[in-house]
């Protein structure tokens, strides 16, 4: 039989660490309920049945009959537009969807939700181009020149069109990994210029807008919602809580090899409404490059004195070991939904590999728990390279927490394996996890650490007994 050798650290006089005792989290919103998800989707699905219905309203059904190639292309736009509107809401930063969702949800639905419109739209054109030429007896190019050209506001809306389908093409997966998340981020910007061209053209053009009042105020009034989402908590929020808090650079301090943390102070910090296991977007204005915005996760649970992050040392990241004391930082957030606040069984197992401790530190700072009901699993490829070992042998010893450092090598396996050292990939990762924590289809558990081994490690999760609702991920997806 093969046995499974893991460290786990127990210190019984641990040197003082303002980490060790318990961070209280700050009021939950009344807004984040566990039927506060179910509720966005419901309202999303809502407004798609009642776009489809405005278009029966409007004679849809009946002029199936004498100009269908048009029909379907009013429905097929009406539905692309929902779409691209519930596209930008999804990514608005409403805090109530945010924090229901995450981060790497909210993505993966507004992708889906992008490349749906996109499709629709791409439909929607050449089905209106159709079905006009073969009303007016021309040709299809001859009658998009001619829609283009003397139609009001068509101008506008092919430039919108151009617009987002140049941001679809680059959020294809492929054309995403040669590009850096700032370039991506400023191109994906071009989707709200979209949004605004077109308007004009459905305004002037589109009949279930101008034939209904009760479509008119439909209509209007979700690009107004959309539009002031994205004012009040794209932007305006920032910017308050920027100017509000005055996050300023206080110290650097070296972590391990390439990875630094940064303390910031600022004013009331009482009064930001972050969790541990949150993160958000960090500009520093520290000169050139200032603009460009960087996900980084507390890897403390915020006090009222003073922020942290901690950082590895990778795309240009390592610019932060390089700030002074008194670097001023513009900040979004707090985002994420890798927190307390979905915790539901007192038992706990945490699991991070490499710099993805970082939000589950910050977490342990807030888990309330009797000694042995917290379990942390870190994947290192060795303890000298273990970021926090000290604060969390300190915690260990202090509140009883179970530390299991899963050092060596990557192994050469694939699947719920991967996540092991190349020792125990053997083993099988369902094994491991229930050799380690017997009981673990009873732990809420969260994970954080590259892709493809959350994923391995999630297939462990599942094989082992871990139910759905129980795990809780997050990785930064765009």
């Amino acid at each position: 039989m093969t046995t499974v050798t893991v460290t786990a650290s127990y210190h019984t006089h641990p040197q003082a660490d303002p980490g060790v005792g318990i961070v209280p989290p700050p009021r939950q919103s009344p807004w984040l309920t566990p039927r506060s998800a179910q509720l966005a989707m419901a309202l999303a699905a809502g407004s798609l049945l009642v776009t489809a219905g405005l278009w029966v309203a409007g004679g849809g059904l009946s002029d199936l009959g004498s100009a269908p190639l048009t029909s379907l292309g009013r429905l097929t736009g009406l539905l692309a537009t929902d779409l691209l509107l519930i596209q930008v809401l999804l990514m608005a930063r409403i805090p109530w969807v945010e924090r229901s969702f995450g981060q790497d949800v909210l993505a993966r639905r507004h992708r889906t939700a992008g490349f749906t419109s996109f499709w629709l739209m791409i439909t929607h054109v050449g089905l209106i181009t159709l079905g006009y030429a073969a009303a007016d007896g021309n040709g299809a190019l001859d009658e998009t020149w001619q829609l283009i050209t003397t139609a009001p506001g068509m101008l506008l809306a092919a430039a919108g069109t151009a617009a987002l389908v140049t941001v679809a093409v680059l959020s294809i997966r492929a054309a995403r990994r040669r590009l850096r998340y700032e370039s991506w981020h400023l191109i994906h910007l071009y989707a709200y210029l979209g949004v605004t061209l077109a308007l004009p053209h459905q305004l002037w053009n589109g009949s279930e807008l101008t034939s209904s009042p009760v479509a008119r105020v439909y209509w209007c009034s979700l690009y107004l919602l959309t539009l002031g989402a994205v004012l009040v908590y794209r932007l305006g929020l920032p910017a308050w809580r920027t100017l509000y808090h005055r996050l300023r650079v206080a110290a650097m301090v070296i972590e391990a090899p390439g990875v630094v943390s940064v303390y910031f102070t600022g004013h009331h910090l009482h009064r930001l409404p972050a969790r541990a296991g949150q993160f958000f977007t960090w500009r520093f204005l520290d000169g050139p490059g200032w603009s460009r915005g960087h996900p980084y996760s507390l890897s403390a649970a915020p006090r009222p004195d003073w922020l942290r992050i901690t950082v590895k040392d990778v795309d240009g990241s390592g610019r932060l070991a390089r700030l002074r004391p008194g670097t001023r930082v513009l900040i979004e957030g707090p985002y994420g939904a890798l927190t307390g606040a979905h915790r539901q069984r007192p038992q706990v197992l945490l699991a991070a590999a490499g710099i993805g401790i970082t939000p589950l530190r910050a977490l342990l700072d807030e888990l309330t728990a009797t000694p042995g009901e917290v379990t942390l699993l870190y994947r290192v490829s060795s303890r000298a390279q273990a970021v926090f070992a000290r604060e969390l042998e300190a915690i260990a010893a202090a509140r009883g927490v179970r530390l299991c450092y899963l050092e060596g090598h990557r192994p050469r396996a694939t699947g719920g394996a991967a996540w092991l050292p190349a020792h125990l990939a053997s083993v099988g990762g369902a094994e491991v996890l229930h050799r380690l924590v017997p009981d673990v289809g009873q732990h809420e558990v969260y994970v954080c650490g590259p892709a493809p081994w959350t994923e391995a490690l999630r297939a462990s999760l599942a094989s082992a007994g871990v139910p759905a609702p129980q795990l809780h991920t997050e990785q930064f997806a765009w």
